[in-house]
């Protein structure tokens, strides 16, 4: 669920960039570790290059969603299995522009984006994966201390960037534990005893 969260998110922020900055036949925005975005893969050749990149900086567990129960209720029985894991993934926005002001102005939309629209669910945006219940998509922030922290952490010099919290993704294997039938009838019928004298 994480890759198609992050592809479908990229999809939708590449398309408001074409509206915002004109059709282009490649993406402006890319799915990419950011800290490789100064590095050459090929010689004079960066495929993070000149392009806003879109990267996961850290996964945690949402533990006031976390269910308790281990079983599903069916017609025919019980079936048991472990409950779904929800997580919130951290991305960062960092665009990497050959002009300054380019990429001030392509982070701004990335942001305007986000404020126009942050809850996604598969009736307002069919292209969501069905399995995906609702994404929501909240702008997280760092103070200086934890932007350097981060920064520091990639390798990277700091470019123009924004992190998103996004919350409500979860990861569900169908995997079954063990089944068993419903209980149907309670038989109480008390044993005599046989008293011999």
């Amino acid at each position: 669920m994480i890759n198609e969260t992050l592809k479908f998110i990229s999809d939708e922020v590449n398309s408001y960039l074409s509206l915002k900055l004109g059709i282009n036949t490649d993406p402006r925005l890319i799915l990419g570790n950011i800290s490789r975005a100064m590095d050459n893969d090929v010689p004079g050749v960066n495929s993070l290059a000149n392009r806003a990149i879109l990267s996961l900086v850290n996964v945690e567990e949402d533990r006031v969603a976390r269910q308790q129960e281990n079983y599903v209720k069916t017609d025919s029985g019980i079936t048991y299995k472990n409950p779904p894991t929800y997580i919130n993934l951290y991305i960062l926005f960092a665009v990497n522009r050959t002009e300054y002001t380019d990429s001030l102005k392509w982070l701004a939309y990335i942001i305007q984006f986000f404020q126009y629209q942050n809850v996604f669910t598969p009736i307002s945006h069919p292209a969501l994966d069905e399995k995906i219940e609702k994404l929501i998509v909240d702008l997280y922030t760092l103070n200086f201390e934890q932007i350097n922290h981060l920064w520091s952490t990639m390798g990277g010099k700091y470019i123009p960037s924004v992190l998103y919290k996004v919350r409500q993704i979860t990861i569900n294997e169908d995997a079954v534990v063990s089944g068993g039938g419903l209980i149907t009838e309670i038989n109480n019928q008390a044993k005599s005893k046989l008293v011999v004298s």
